[in-house]
């Protein structure tokens, strides 16, 4: 199995059990560098798919949550680099399919030839890059697809219908569907049900909302809607305060 299909195979196997998929964020190296691969193996026994934030200098799509684990990760000395060398040394033993969401400029420095190489190497399946617009990602997209890794495409409430059915159709393991035209951290938009039901209506692959989502309601309310929900700020607050970063994510979608 291709590392892109693993990420769609992972949603789906969740949706056939009656569950919406589980997509937990964390920040790489936040809060201390020494618990990463602790804390992302927890995380990785109750999330279907982990998403892993690349640390970057100015994170114009993240709240202030996000924003702030981010400059500390930099200031603890986490790179791209430090990620893929933690994941090749301790990461084997993690079977969920693994996510990189990172903005364009530490892809670039690294290079994206070798960036691919190394991410299949590390287990990595997909890399979702905000600040990428589709006109301009075929380079990247074509590196990654050479490894079976996808780019997965963000669509947003403000996407006209003619580009909604070109990034869906454009993207790779599943579609991001920003639930606010705004920053990580807020809340759920009220006409939430109808946008991502457009959304999922003209999607080949699985849906996953993002931007909002704290609590079990939230999730449910989701799920109704996409097969997958992603859990950013407030799991990264969770680790923040020292709490245990399972406990929390079983609580959003109680067995």
């Amino acid at each position: 199995m291709q590392p892109h299909e693993r990420l769609t195979d992972a949603i789906r196997q969740a949706n056939s059990s009656g569950k919406t998929a589980l997509v937990p964020f964390i920040t790489a190296g936040y809060p201390k560098t020494e618990t990463f691969i602790s804390q992302l193996r927890a995380i990785a026994a109750v999330g279907d798919v982990v998403e892993i934030g690349v640390p970057f200098s100015d994170p114009m799509a993240d709240g202030m949550t996000i924003q702030r684990s981010s400059h500390m990760a930099i200031a603890n000395g986490v790179s791209l680099r430090w990620i893929l060398n933690q994941l090749d040394q301790h990461g084997a033993d993690i079977s969920t399919p693994l996510v990189f969401m990172s903005y364009l400029n530490p892809l670039l420095a690294f290079g994206y030839e070798e960036l691919a190489k190394r991410a299949s190497k590390a287990g990595v399946c997909g890399f979702i890059v905000p600040d990428l617009p589709y006109e301009e990602c075929a380079e990247l997209r074509v590196t990654l697809e050479a490894q079976g890794i996808a780019l997965i495409q963000l669509v947003t409430p403000a996407t006209p219908p003619e580009r909604l059915k070109l990034l869906t159709s454009a993207s790779g393991g599943f579609v991001y569907a920003v639930t606010i035209t705004g920053i990580t951290g807020g809340g759920l938009p009220s006409d939430l049900a109808d946008y991502l039901d457009r959304v999922s209506a003209v999607s080949p692959l699985p849906v996953c909302a993002g931007f909002g989502i704290r609590r079990a309601e939230d999730v449910s309310k989701v799920g109704q809607h996409a097969a997958g929900a992603i859990v950013g700020s407030a799991l990264v607050e969770v680790l923040e305060a020292g709490g245990d970063p399972a406990t929390y994510l079983r609580s959003l979608r109680p067995e």
